[in-house]
């Protein structure tokens, strides 16, 4: 009869599952929503191998000395009680069933040990199973605790009381928070001390608290002549017929499908606080100091590795670049990140954990780009102009000194063959001075020029190992860039499943208003639909 309530309570503890994994929601909140186990009357009898329908379950519920004991055995019959079965104590729950029902076991929520169970063999009473239970207003806290964890197995709920407390305090709230839950019979019992005033007033509680028409009746067990005990008991028969069973389990499923539909709705509001794009937009504001600190802070170990490479080529360096303060830096940027999620409503823990790789991987990426890049640095360093220069330079020092050997060479021949010709001296001492001078100046001058512009490979080591890191921290930025759009995409899903699980929740948690007049002054009018 609680397929629907069933249906939604499995697909919300899978959506609540599937958002746990992604981390979208606490573990707490989803062990929270689980522990709404069906606890309805229906399951009361799971366990009654015998029966092909189940009786109404009906409850006595009321202070400390109204009467209830003496108004069930009543209702039940003084055979039973002289059978042996005796009055509750404070701490625990008499059931009564007919015999032709075969009680087993009771379901897992209920405390067995808080438990007495009779049969009867009152054929009357045949469909219906009556449940004593411990005063409400004991002292003992545990009374009030398992009374709730009763409540959601009972149909009808008989809520006594006397002429001296009826405006009990503790019962009243009972009724308020659960009325519409179950259907209500109304007793002011120990009548033959009461007044008609006292009885107008109550009638008059009943009715603020929602029920226009309540079935309310007159009872006393010492002038059973004057009551109206009898109109009591016959339309509680009236109650246990199929048709009002089958009614009640209905609203009752509505109800619970309204409670988990208020309950997700919860859930959907700490949803829609989450502001990942606010998250987004101050990633820069965290990141971009830590990347300043880290490139200045790293520099000195740089720049040791860099003359390293420089004094020992080839050779593998012990200087490591990322050290515990660069890694406490990197933590501390990461714990400001999570600590603004928090603040914006994002769960802390599941954007922690998705940072952890970043966490534990940062400086052995670092270190594995700069590495890369500075002895790429290292085979061309200085920069592209640079050396395109000492390219030219290089070209110059050979062609340099060929030219001028070339022309000397030239002026050699041409003076040796006029003075052949003329009969003259071709070549002088300044032309031999002129010759060595201009041979050497045109080899000396690109020489001295390529030593001069030849780049430093300490400074070359540097600047490579800083474009590493600066890549490398840049590379964190958008691998954070990418964890947070990540954590969003699996907000975006939970939340639209989220958002579908409650449209249904709204769609079924509809009470049918159609019920019997009996049974319509037995509901409270508050009660009609679940929002």
């Amino acid at each position: 009869m609680a397929c629907a309530y069933s249906e939604l309570l499995s697909r919300a503890q899978a959506w609540a599952d599937s958002a746990v994994s992604a981390g979208q929601l606490p573990r707490a909140r989803a062990q929270s929503l689980a522990q709404q186990a069906e606890q309805l009357p229906d399951s009361l009898f799971s366990c009654l191998g015998s029966a092909t329908e189940r009786p109404l379950v009906v409850a006595f519920l009321g202070g400390t000395g109204v009467g209830k004991s003496s108004l069930l055995n009543r209702m039940v019959g003084y055979e039973i009680a002289k059978a042996g079965v005796e009055r509750p104590t404070s701490r625990e729950v008499t059931l009564y069933h007919h015999h032709t029902f075969s009680l087993q076991r009771l379901p897992g929520d209920l405390p067995l040990a808080s438990v007495k169970i009779s049969q009867h063999n009152d054929d009357r009473n045949a469909a219906v199973v009556w449940l004593d239970m411990p005063d409400f207003d004991s002292i003992e806290l545990g009374n009030k605790r398992l009374v709730l964890q009763w409540l959601p197995h009972i149909d009808v709920l008989i809520y006594v009381v006397s002429p001296e407390r009826y405006r009990d305090n503790k019962a009243w709230q009972l009724l308020l928070a659960e009325g519409a839950k179950h259907a209500w019979l109304f007793v002011m019992n120990q009548w033959d001390r009461g007044q008609t005033v006292q009885f107008d007033d109550f009638r008059r509680q009943l009715q603020i608290a929602g029920f226009q028409q309540p079935l309310l009746y007159r009872t006393s067990c010492l002038q059973p002549e004057t009551d109206q005990f009898g109109e009591l008991l016959l339309q509680l028969h009236e109650l246990a017929g199929r048709r009002t069973i089958d009614q009640l389990a209905k609203r009752n499923e509505a109800i619970r499908i309204g409670h988990l539909g208020h309950y997700l709705r919860q859930l959907l509001s700490d949803f829609e606080r989450r502001d990942y794009q606010g998250l987004l937009n101050s990633l820069d504001d965290v990141w971009q100091p830590c990347q300043r600190d880290l490139l200045d802070g790293l520099a000195w170990p740089a720049q040791q590795l860099a003359n390293f490479w420089a004094a020992h080529p080839g050779q593998k360096a012990d200087i490591r670049l990322w050290d515990e303060w660069a890694q406490s830096r990197l933590s501390d940027a990461l714990d400001e990140l999570v600590l603004q999620a928090v603040q914006t409503g994002i769960p802390g823990k599941s954007l922690k954990d998705a940072l952890q790789p970043i966490r534990d991987h940062a400086g052995k990426s670092l270190g594995a780009h700069a590495e890369v890049t500075g002895r790429q640095a290292l085979l061309n360093p200085g920069g592209g102009l640079r050396r395109g220069v000492l390219k030219f330079i290089l070209f110059a020092e050979a062609a340099l000194p060929l030219s001028a050997l070339s022309w000397v060479g030239y002026q050699v021949f041409s003076q040796y063959y006029q003075g052949v010709v003329n009969g003259s001296g071709y070549l002088g001492l300044d032309f031999a001075v002129h010759s060595v001078l201009l041979i050497g100046i045109s080899w000396l001058l690109p020489f001295f020029l390529h030593k001069k512009l030849q780049p430093s490979l300490n400074r070359a080591g540097f600047r490579g190992l800083q474009k590493g890191m600066a890549l490398a921290l840049a590379a964190v930025a958008a691998e954070l860039k990418q964890v947070i759009a990540s954590e969003r995409e699996a907000y975006t899903v939970s939340r639209r499943q989220l958002s579908d699980l409650i449209e249904s929740c709204t769609a079924s948690a509809v009470i049918d208003t159609e019920q019997s007049g009996l049974l319509a002054r037995a509901l409270p009018e508050s009660g009609d639909r679940v929002v």
